[in-house]
């Protein structure tokens, strides 16, 4: 009980709306169109769960996102996304147990809730967009060779998560914008998936929950970076 008080004492109201809203967008869409995948409703809230404590610069969100990508991969597998599954399995899940590792080594002003701001500066730029088109590259041939369903958005998808990883390990708060990016490529995936299975339409709906939550931890991220070189 004390735990859950805390809880909401570090949260803002405005932060508690969007998680119980987004929640209950999740739940209602579990119980209207699917009732039986149970993993992909816990991973939902795993997820959307992570993305307010990252809105907030706290390393449990990427200890969160490294249990989301975990169970995202087992779910990609099961409609044949190799591109999700590979991505998420060998991408995203071990970038983000380093964005941990990082997050929590660089803590603003001793304050191990709060990750200190950084930003990607130019020289760095090239670099990013470098590795992103070589790993695009290499992942969409992977995927090509393995006919992974819907490659051009797969492929896409490849690009826009690495990049928000990328990001998120720099500590800059474009990360978030990458993730939205990823997040209306990743509906247009499983809207087409939920064509065939319209259970899939709840994995659809969980990322335009994840979506608003993404928009929201771009803007809680400009504030923080504003603060802290205010005090600074």
């Amino acid at each position: 009980m004390k735990k859950f008080c805390m809880l909401r004492s570090y949260f803002s109201r405005g932060e508690q709306a969007l998680w119980c809203g987004s929640a209950a967008v999740i739940l209602l869409a579990f119980a209207v169109f699917d009732r039986e995948n149970w993993l992909t409703l816990g991973a939902s809230l795993i997820g959307v769960t992570s993305l307010i404590f990252n809105a907030r610069g706290n390393p449990v969100g990427q200890a969160l996102m490294v249990v989301f990508s975990l169970l995202y991969g087992m779910i990609s597998w099961s409609f044949r996304y190799y591109g999700e599954m590979v991505t998420y399995l060998g991408m995203t899940m071990p970038m983000a147990a380093v964005a941990l590792m990082t997050w929590l080594k660089n803590p603003y002003e001793g304050n191990r809730a709060e990750v200190a701001v950084d930003r990607v500066c130019c020289c760095e730029v090239w670099l990013m967009w470098g590795l992103t088109a070589a790993v695009t590259a290499f992942f969409g041939a992977v995927l090509a060779y393995f006919q992974t369903a819907n490659l051009f958005l797969s492929t896409l998808s490849v690009s826009t998560s690495f990049l928000a990883v990328y990001l998120t390990f720099r500590r800059d708060p474009r990360y978030a914008v990458a993730y939205a990016a990823n997040d209306v490529v990743l509906i247009a995936l499983w809207l087409l998936a939920a064509a065939e299975d319209r259970g899939y339409l709840s994995v659809a709906i969980c990322f335009a929950a994840f979506l608003a939550n993404d928009i929201y931890g771009f803007f809680s991220w400009r504030a923080m970076a504003a603060r802290q070189a205010a005090k600074s």
